[in-house]
């Protein structure tokens, strides 16, 4: 009896102990899970030391499972678990507020960067240039003051041969080509042979030039010794006159031959009869070339088109609105849309008819051309003036830069220049209004302001990095 007693007791035990050890598997488990969900950035000597206090508790629970039994362990555990869900909430918070710190700090700091070399009220800072430095960069210092802003019209024209220095070379006689001296694109001189033609034609105008004066040379042999033997009152005086009347008829035909020639633009005696040789009227540019060795051309056909290049024409499309103030005698600008060029002219016609498609009538200036930039078929930009504007402050027009999408000029300030915003109006090219911004008698960069602007880029970098 008394030895199962004792195996009771023993069991009973045993069944505690066995609780007490699925409350550690659970704290255990618990645990494990915290310390997983926990931030990368948690010491890992707070979490061994929270694995320690929660255990710890743990422990202190199963003790009291042991003499008060098994409710208040597992209240134990819920405590112990409380604790750690709170301290992980607060640990989870700080570690928020630092991030959010962190994430507010990179904002101030770009702003702080954007706003490098500028004042409160937004400026740029002045840029310290010393004159030595002014000298070397070429920046001419001008004040602001009131001027005239020419008004002017923009209208679109183009490049054409000077029709008047254009000739379309035709050989006048037909015959075959023997040679081709002239080349597309090739400088010409007057009088220059650019081929050489054989011509049937121009062979019987030779011939006939010859024969005509064979009989001159006959006719005048025998109106002398006509004369001589009526001087002598050997021969009638009609015989005299029939000599005269052969030697006039003799010397017109030899001039209708050498005209006939002529008219041919061929010469009156050449190493052959049918040799044509076919010359540049005056000084020129070869444009075109339809000619070939060998080939058979007609008197009509185009083979050579010069131009001299020295002078163009630029055309312009005048809309209807807009006639009023193109006129003859007008001083206009002309430019180039592909490249940088300019040039002056004076407008030399107006046409009379609008076109039934275009609805513009034509103008045309004639420009000079002597480094042969001005090519025929370029697009250009024709300004006309149309009056003047009374300006109370004007800067030169490459005084305005833009930066940051603002319109400034650079004002002298001590020890350098700084960014002015202004706002302009009317221009020229010359001369640009300022509307707001910048008063009479300023001091500004008026030359070469693009170095002033490009040492405020290099400061802003700096600053960036």
């Amino acid at each position: 009896m008394t030895r199962s007693k004792s195996q009771r007791q023993a069991g009973r035990i045993s069944q505690k102990q066995l609780i007490a050890i699925i409350a550690i598997v659970l704290a255990g488990l618990g645990v494990s899970a915290f310390v997983l969900t926990r931030s990368p950035s948690a010491p890992a000597g707070e979490a061994a030391e929270e694995s320690h206090g929660h255990g710890h508790g743990e422990a202190k629970g199963h003790d009291d499972a042991e003499h008060h039994g098994e409710k208040k362990s597992e209240s134990g555990h819920d405590e112990a678990k409380g604790h750690d869900d709170k301290e992980h909430h607060e640990k989870a918070e700080e570690h928020g507020e630092h991030d959010k710190h962190e994430g507010e700090t990179a904002p101030e700091k770009g702003a702080a960067a954007a706003n490098a070399g500028k004042h409160e009220e937004g400026e740029e800072e002045p840029v310290s240039l010393n004159a030595q430095q002014i000298a070397a960069a070429g920046v001419e210092v001008q004040a602001a003051q009131p001027g005239k802003i020419l008004s002017t019209v923009q209208l679109s024209g183009e490049i054409k041969f000077n029709e008047d220095r254009t000739a379309h070379v035709v050989p006048r006689v037909g015959g075959v080509v023997e040679s081709v001296s002239a080349n597309l694109g090739q400088q010409v001189k007057k009088g220059q042979v650019l081929a050489v033609i054989s011509s049937v034609l121009l062979s019987e105008q030779r011939s006939e030039l010859q024969a005509a004066q064979k009989r001159l040379t006959l006719a005048q042999t025998t109106y002398d010794r006509e004369k001589k033997l009526f001087e002598d009152k050997i021969s009638p005086q009609m015989d005299l006159l029939q000599a005269t009347q052969a030697l006039r008829e003799a010397e017109i035909a030899v001039n209708n031959a050498n005209q006939k020639l002529k008219a041919l633009g061929a010469s009156p005696s050449a190493g052959a009869l049918n040799r044509y040789e076919l010359r540049a009227p005056f000084d020129a540019v070869v444009v075109e070339k339809h000619i070939a060795l060998g080939e058979s051309v007609k008197e009509d056909a185009n083979v050579f088109t010069l131009s001299d290049l020295s002078t163009v024409w630029a055309t312009i499309n005048v809309p209807a609105k807009d006639l009023n103030l193109v006129k003859v005698g007008e001083k206009v600008t002309v430019r180039s849309s592909s490249f940088e060029a300019t040039a002056k002219g004076t407008v030399t016609y107006v046409g009379s008819l609008i076109g039934e498609q275009t609805r513009t009538a034509t103008a045309r200036v004639v420009l000079t051309n002597p480094d042969l930039s001005w090519r025929p078929g370029l697009f250009v930009n024709v300004a006309v003036t149309s009056g003047e504007t009374e300006a109370p402050v004007t800067v030169t027009a490459g005084a305005v830069q833009t930066m940051e999408g603002r319109q400034v000029v650079f004002v002298e300030v001590p020890g350098g220049f700084q960014a002015k915003p202004v706002e302009v109006g009317h221009t020229d090219g010359k001369r640009t209004e300022v509307v707001k911004g910048l008063s009479a008698g300023t001091r500004y960069a008026a030359t070469n302001s693009f170095v002033i602007k490009a040492e405020i880029g290099k400061a802003s970098a700096e600053h960036e990095h």
